[in-house]
């Protein structure tokens, strides 16, 4: 269905045209000054300029034809020529039962067929996922459900790391640690032979201390990078133990995205874009794209409008090695063929801004993708503790995702204690999922470029534009329905309104179809966040101001009780976005 501003910017641009005004003019917004108006359009101001005529007397031609519309309780004249403008109860009434009948629950729809890979999560295998790696995974997949939820075709790609130097670091410190097993043999066997299966313990001890042992021994890292080498020219043994390294470090990766309600329709990683550097690197040549320089096979990509330095793209490097360029423009063009997509997201840390400008030059300039294909970096900014810095343990360490959930979801129990609502069966759960909301919630509350604060104490708290008050708002609510003998499958039905709360909420709801537009046009989901709590905070004032179990007006209790599963139903939709789970009581 049609969001409020398209409706009445037809009916207020045939006006404009009526009057003998470009129709144009009649472009309606949602009033930034609710006190006076519910919409307004400052159409005049821009034909005057046209019409070398007053942007008053423009504004009062077009509200003179705008006084036969019965849908408008208010359509005046404000000089010096605003034309501001409000809808009539039963108009508004009229559009909310339409949101009510609508399956999308009156979130635009794209209008042609659309297809998005968003590329999010990259986690680099064999090493424990951290704190960093929070804004990734809440950020793409609230884009992704907020896609889909606009009628869009997405698939979301996890993007491991698998196939460079932290790869090379680990098979190097296990050849040193167990010489004598057969995956390193040069007559390994792959048809007979397997490597030794591991753990992710083991994985998490062995990375720390090869890293760092790259950095303090020059022949260490030298071996190291010989062994992605020789990993990504298919050595036998080292893809036999790189298997190993990726079963034992994926399902840990997926147990931890699990708990984050964050999941993927492809595993896919750096090593299954390998077997496209061949096609890659022959578009690259055939198009003059690549040069030699310093051994290295680079590729030119700056521009005279640049007003930084630009330097070229490293498509290999001296040893014949391929990097996060190569395998990034091999899965572009893995992408391609596999999705055709109109767009390609990105959502990853913003301190990777010219790695991407650079692949993204790339692939255009050597028609990896169509002209036409959106190619977008979401830089994110860093989650910082309250010192202003990025968050980090009590000993200065990076935090473990996990040693950050956990620590949460313990405050969120021990907040739970006091309710009696909660029993101890189902406190941890609960706990689990109020952890959830307050972390999710409390990142993407804020625009995915900025940085931000983590306050566990804040998250967590039942009051204010938190992830808890929303689990809150829709467990009243439940208890509101449940004690009204109401669910889902009655009629909604809205007979009147009578209070200016409830209109209010009504209006809220009418126009949330204009904040996920703009959520999705700009991709960005504190829209979202933002619209889910405005929702939430009007229904607690209008739950507060009205009596809804014992009203003994009949019409009034049946509207109200219909507006309260309405807003449940959105509100949830919101959070379903947001990849936050509900609960039934908390």
């Amino acid at each position: 269905m049609k969001t409020i501003t398209k409706i009445l910017t037809e009916i207020v641009s045939d006006a404009f045209e009526k009057c003998g005004y470009d129709r144009a003019l009649g472009l309606v917004t949602v009033s930034d000054r609710m006190d006076l108006c519910q919409f307004q359009c400052n159409g005049a101001f821009q034909g005057a300029k046209l019409y070398k005529k007053a942007p008053f007397m423009i504004a009062e031609d077009v509200a003179s034809k705008l006084s036969d519309e019965k849908i408008f309780s208010k359509a005046e004249v404000v000089k010096p020529g605003f034309l501001n403008l409000s809808i009539t109860d039963e108009y508004l009434l009229k559009l909310v039962r339409e949101i009510a009948k609508d399956e999308n629950l009156g979130f635009p729809q794209a209008e042609k067929e659309t297809t998005v890979v968003i590329d999010y999560g990259g986690p680099n295998v064999a090493k424990a996922l951290h704190i960093g790696h929070l804004r990734s995974a809440n950020i793409g997949e609230a884009l992704k459900r907020l896609a889909r939820a606009t009628g869009r075709k997405v698939y979301g790609d996890v993007h491991f790391g698998d196939w460079g130097t932290p790869i090379g670091l680990i098979i190097t410190e296990l050849h040193d640690r167990h010489p004598d097993w057969r995956c390193f043999a040069e007559d390994f066997n792959p048809d007979t032979e397997t490597a030794p299966s591991l753990d992710v313990a083991t994985l998490n001890e062995v990375y720390p201390l090869a890293s760092k042992r790259s950095k303090e021994d020059e022949g260490f890292s030298k071996r190291a990078h010989e062994a992605v080498f020789e990993l990504q020219n298919r050595r036998p043994g080292y893809i036999a133990l790189w298997k190993q390294i990726m079963k034992a470090s994926t399902d840990d990766i997926k147990g931890i995205y699990d708990r984050l309600n964050v999941s993927f329709d492809y595993w896919y990683g750096e090593s299954d874009a390998d077997k496209y550097i061949p096609e890659l690197l022959d578009i690259l040549n055939e198009k003059g794209l690549t040069y030699e320089s310093d051994g290295a096979l680079v590729c030119d990509v700056s521009e005279e409008s640049d007003k930084m330095t630009v330097p070229p793209v490293i498509i290999k490097k001296s040893d014949g090695s391929s990097n996060y360029a190569t395998t990034d423009l091999a899965t572009i063009l893995q992408r391609e063929k596999d999705f055709k997509p109109d767009a390609i997201w990105y959502v990853v840390d913003k301190r990777q801004s010219m790695h991407f400008m650079q692949v993204f030059r790339t692939a255009k300039k050597a028609g990896l993708v169509p002209e036409t294909t959106e190619l977008e970096h979401f830089g994110y900014g860093t989650m910082n503790g309250s010192d202003g810095k990025p968050y980090k343990t009590r000993e200065g360490g990076v935090m473990k995702l996990t040693d950050l959930l956990d620590s949460i979801t313990d405050a969120a129990y021990e907040k739970l204690n006091s309710s009696s609502f909660v029993s101890d069966e189902d406190r941890r759960e609960i706990a689990q999922k109020v952890a959830i909301a307050a972390v999710k919630f409390g990142d993407l509350i804020n625009h995915c470029s900025k940085d931000y604060i983590f306050d566990m104490d804040k998250f967590l708290s039942f009051e204010g534009k938190t992830g808890t008050y929303l689990l809150y708002t829709v467990t009243r609510i439940n208890s509101i329905i449940s004690k009204v003998g109401a669910d889902d499958s009655q009629k909604i039905a809205f007979n009147g309104v009578y209070t200016d709360i409830e209109r209010e909420l009504l209006l809220n709801i009418l126009l949330t179809g204009e904040v996920i537009g703009r959520a999705i046009n700009e991709k960005a989901p504190n829209y979202v966040c933002e619209n889910a709590y405005q929702l939430a905070s009007i229904f607690s004032s209008f739950y507060h101001d009205n009596h809804i179990m014992n009203e003994e007006d009949a019409l009034k209790k049946e509207t109200w009780i219909s507006l309260s599963l309405l807003t449940r139903k959105l509100i949830l939709k919101h959070l379903d976005i947001l990849a936050i789970e509900p609960v039934a009581h908390m």
